[in-house]
Parts: C-alpha cells; sequence; structure tokens
C-alpha cells in the first residue's frame, strides 16, 4: 500500500477497508485521526454577550489557517478514497444533514 494514497472503498467489504483506512489515516498523520474522531476545531470567536460564531476567514491566525487545513486534509483523504457511488452516497447525506441541521 502506497503511503500517499489511501486504500480505496469501492462498496465492498467495510470492515477491511476501515482497518486499512484507520492505519493509513494514523500512519500519515495523527493529528487527522484527532479530527476524524473529535471533529474539527473550527476557528471561532466569542461575542461580548458569551455567543460563540465561526471566526471571518478574513481574521484567521496563522494556527487558525493550520487548524483548517488540517480538517481540509482529513476530508481530502476519505474523499480520496471512495469511489463515485459511494461519494454521491456521502455528498446526499451531508445534504440531508446540512437542511436538517439549518
Amino acid at each position: 500500500m502506497s503511503i500517499s494514497k489511501p486504500p480505496f472503498f469501492d462498496g465492498n467489504n467495510y470492515s477491511h477497508w476501515k482497518a486499512k483506512m484507520t492505519i493509513f489515516i494514523q500512519a500519515l498523520d495523527f493529528n487527522l485521526w484527532d479530527i476524524i474522531i473529535d471533529g474539527p476545531e473550527l476557528p471561532h470567536i466569542i461575542s461580548q454577550e458569551g455567543i460563540k460564531t465561526l471566526k471571518p476567514r478574513s481574521s484567521y491566525t496563522d494556527d487558525d489557517r493550520k487548524k483548517v487545513q488540517l480538517n481540509a486534509k482529513a476530508k481530502h483523504v476519505i474523499i480520496c478514497a471512495l469511489n463515485s457511488n459511494e461519494f454521491n452516497i456521502l455528498v446526499k447525506l451531508i445534504d440531508v444533514l446540512i437542511n436538517v441541521l439549518y
């Protein structure tokens, strides 16, 4: 298995792919694994009223950009491992979640 290319998921044998993908991501960068398990740490600000909102991109610090970049890298690794059919299923699920949450 190439360290630069994630194991490909063709829709079959999920357990096998999951085990390989877990090891691949952890070997690539363990911080990616933390994001996948714990969720991303998106830059935010807290108003004087105590309301937490996402920080505008124009206000990102270098550390904020590193966090956002690491989150994008985690998503990239997963998406590159999916075939077109599995990718389309994922996109539909994300759309449903966004519509339900917002």
